[in-house]
Parts: structure tokens; sequence; C-alpha cells
């Protein structure tokens, strides 16, 4: 198992900052953003960019392409499905054979479950295919907002779209506050998980104790370690089911610096992995 990140935390730094500073700090692999990596650089730069990661000993563990595919607007919609394709062309261009992506959004007046149904088989039909074809897997983060909120919803985005290229960016942080065992879920999706977000949830039990689950304020987004994910057992159960890829930190811990978190993040997954 190797330990990396997702750029867009580091942002405001080019692709060739980022890529030296996770050589540098003993990062293997990163979880690349489009913002870092465009579909037409990827494809116009190819043999720099995989110069670059060589020269710092980093691999690329996937393209991270986090935007939504089911805008209600058609024009929007075909605009977002023809950017995708060229980004699945991008993980073949650069050699990484996952593309982490979204499920989209629920279409407004629709339900999620109406969204799958309709709208999500109708757009990731044909590109699950495109993928397929290609020898690339799409990883679906499951941000809560979209249509991978729980595991029921999974479900139905699998029973729409059974394509072997369907899988998930497996993220506890977003199960864990919402009282989802997040450890069974590594079971249930076992060779599902194409990739895994590693982000950490603090659970403050007074804020939550005085406002209830309803409201916010009671949970935040944290490096690994310094949450409720019991990490150890979490690695555990990926090596259970034979992951053997990528545990990306994906970093919104507002009490670290990118550079510093990210470290933080490094020194704590090391002594699990």
């Amino acid at each position: 198992m190797q330990i990396g990140f997702l750029t867009a935390c580091m942002g405001k730094k080019s692709l060739e900052e980022v890529v030296a500073f996770a050589g540098k700090a003993g990062f293997a692999a990163l979880e690349v953003s489009t913002g870092h990596l465009p579909a037409d650089k990827a494809h116009q730069e190819t043999g720099k960019v995989k110069d670059l990661f060589a020269k710092h000993g980093v691999g690329i563990s996937s393209i991270a392409a986090y935007s939504n595919l089911l805008e209600a607007d058609e024009a929007k919609r075909q605009a977002a499905i023809a950017t995708f394709k060229k980004n699945v062309d991008a993980c073949v261009a650069v050699g990484t054979p996952i593309l982490c992506a979204m499920t989209g959004m629920p279409v407004p007046g629709k339900s999620k479950e109406q969204t799958i149904a309709e709208d999500f088989k109708t757009v990731f039909t044909p590109l699950a295919k495109y993928a397929e074809d290609k020898g690339i897997k799409i990883a679906f983060e499951n941000w809560y907002p979209t249509l991978l909120q729980h595991f029921d919803l999974w479900d139905a985005i699998l029973a729409a779209v059974p394509s072997p290229a369907i899988g998930f960016n497996y993220d506890p942080s977003h199960l864990i506050w919402q009282g989802i065992d997040y450890l069974a879920g590594v079971d249930r999706y076992k060779g599902r998980i194409f990739h895994t977000h590693a982000k950490d949830t603090e659970m403050k039990a007074d804020v939550l104790a005085r406002r209830g689950c309803l409201a916010g304020g009671w949970w935040r987004y944290v490096i690994p370690g310094y949450g409720s994910v019991e990490w150890g057992k979490y690695v555990g159960r990926l090596r259970q089911i034979g992951y053997d890829g990528v545990l990306s930190i994906e970093h919104e811990d507002g009490a670290f610096s990118p550079e510093g978190g990210l470290e933080k993040g490094l020194g704590y997954l090391k002594l699990l992995v």
C-alpha cells in the first residue's frame, strides 16, 4: 500500500512545485487534480509530465476530475461529458489506470434515487463503456451531497451501471459522522474500491449534545490521526480484501498549512503501512 495525496490542497502551487514537494517529503504517488493537470496539458505535454514525476520518484495514482455531469441544462451536461472523456484519455496518456470522479448531484426536482435511475444511468452507461474500452477505472468519491450518500444508493449506482469500470474512491470521513459503518463497507464493496481517500473526521460530543445532529458545527474534517476513524482497523480491512493501492490524503484541515498537514498525515500513516 502506498501513501499519496490529492493535489487540490496545493492549488496555489504549480504542478512542478507540488511534485517536487511530494518527492522530497517521501510520498509515493499523487492524485492529480485537473487544476494541476488539465486534459489538454496531459495530451500535449505527455513526455514532459512523465519526466517530471520520474525525476522526483513519484507516481500518479489517479487523475481527479470532480465535476457534476448531471447538470439540468443540456448544453452544460454535454460539455461536462465531453470533458470527462478527455480526462479518461488523459489517464491513458500519462499512464494511470484510475480516474477519480463524482457521480453528480441530484437533479433539481428529483430524489437521489430518481436521479440514479434516470440521469446517472443515461449519462454513465456509455461513459463506463468508453472508460472500460480504454482500460480505465472510474472511482467515484462518496461525498455525501452527491448520489453516494449511503450504501443503499451505492447499490443503486452499481445496479444502474453494472460495468466493471465503475467503483469507488472510498472515503471513510464522509461515512463516520453519518453513523455509517465504514469498516463493514470495505467488506461490502470488495473489488469495487479502486482508490481511497485518507481523511479523518473530528466529532465534538459536547457540541453534538448541545445542538443535535441536524445542526452544523459538531464535526469537521481533519488530517488522519486527529479524528475518530480507526486507521489501523481501516488499513487492516483494506489489506484483507486485497487492496494494494494508494491512501490518498485529502487535506481539508484548517488547523494545518497544506505542507504541514500533509507531512503530519504521512508520518502517521507510515506507522500503519
